[in-house]
C-alpha cells in the first residue's frame, strides 16, 4: 500500500461524496433491496462501509500500543484474533445489521464526516515515524489486513475496504 497522507485525505473526501451521492439517489426500496453478494440490505451495506471508518479510529491506539511490544507477543495476540475469526464474523454480521437500524440513511453520512474529520486530525499530527510503526494483523478477519501492517496502511484501509464494498451494492448508478 503506502499510500502519502494527501492519497489518504483525499480517498477519504471521494468517499464522502461518493456515500452522499449514493444515499440521495436511493430510494426506500433501493435500500431494503439485498445487496450483491452479501446477505446484507444496501443500507446495512453501507453502513458496514462506514463501520469500516469507525474500526481505524479503534485501531489506531492498538497499533501504537502493540508495536512497542516484544514481537512474539504481537504475533500471538494475531494469532489469538485469527483464532476467532468465525464468532468475529457472526459479530460482524448481526452487528452492522443493527447498527444500521440507528446509523441509517439519516445518519450514516452525518457519522461518516465527523469519523473521517478526526482521522484526518489525527494523521495530519503523524510523523514519518509514527506512520511506519506496525503490528502483526489477524489477516483472516479481512481480505485487506495483511499479516503485518503499518499506522500508515491502517489509515489505508478504510478506503480500500469501501471501495471493494461499493462494488457489491445493487443500487442505481449514481
Amino acid at each position: 500500500m503506502n499510500p502519502t497522507k494527501a492519497e489518504i485525505e483525499a480517498g477519504y473526501r471521494r468517499v464522502q461524496g461518493e456515500l452522499g451521492a449514493r444515499l440521495a439517489g436511493a430510494t426506500t426500496e433501493d435500500l431494503r433491496r439485498r445487496s450483491s453478494g452479501t446477505r446484507w440490505t444496501n443500507e446495512e451495506l453501507l453502513f458496514h462501509m462506514v463501520f469500516g471508518y469507525m474500526v481505524v479510529r479503534a485501531l489506531l491506539p492498538l497499533v501504537r500500543l502493540v508495536s512497542r511490544l516484544p514481537a512474539p507477543a504481537g504475533r500471538a495476540f494475531a494469532a489469538v484474533l485469527n483464532a476467532g475469526t468465525r464468532p468475529f464474523d457472526v459479530v460482524n454480521y448481526w452487528g452492522s445489521r443493527a447498527a444500521a437500524t440507528v446509523f441509517n440513511r439519516r445518519r450514516m453520512a452525518r457519522k461518516l464526516a465527523k469519523t473521517i474529520a478526526a482521522l484526518t486530525r489525527q494523521l495530519d499530527r503523524e510523523t514519518p515515524a509514527s506512520l511506519a510503526r506496525s503490528m502483526p494483523f489477524p489477516d483472516r478477519w479481512d481480505p485487506f489486513f495483511q499479516p503485518v501492517m503499518s499506522l500508515n496502511d491502517v489509515y489505508a484501509y478504510p478506503t480500500l475496504h469501501f471501495d471493494f464494498h461499493a462494488k457489491q451494492l445493487s443500487l442505481p448508478p449514481t
